[in-house]
């Protein structure tokens, strides 16, 4: 099974379980504790710098990072918006990473976007 299959997977197991109605924290948690049960390695909380005109002008802080290659966002709203997919972009432009799943525990049936870094990302500024 590929990596990203392995997340979903996951991220299904823990919806099963709790359902919607929680914070994200309370998703961000019961994720890492079902990725590490799926024996994947897991950064949490993993900031990074926001470089402008070779200056750092701040920092973002992703949720999860796993097997050092998929950055996964959780939310627990309605529905995904485009400002979701846009800060789901933004971390993969600011990090070497090409993939990103966006995981949304809030409706009633867990809901997904996976998203795929380009060079000059210009097939994920079509996904918006």
């Amino acid at each position: 099974m590929r990596l990203t299959g392995k997340i979903i997977g996951a991220a299904l197991e823990v919806h099963k379980l709790l359902g919607p109605g929680f914070v994200e924290s309370i998703y961000h948690r019961a994720m890492l504790h079902e990725l590490n049960l799926y024996g994947l390695s897991t950064q949490t909380e993993l900031q990074i710098d926001i470089h402008y005109k070779n200056e750092i002008f701040g920092k973002h802080r992703l949720d999860i990072i796993v097997e050092k290659t998929v950055i996964v966002e959780i939310k627990a709203v309605s529905g995904i918006v485009d400002v979701h997919i846009a800060q789901a972009i933004s971390y993969l432009k600011a990090t070497d990473l090409e993939l990103a799943l966006l995981l949304n525990f809030g409706p009633p049936r867990l809901s997904w976007k996976r998203l795929i870094r380009s060079r000059g990302c210009r097939e994920l500024r079509e996904l918006l």
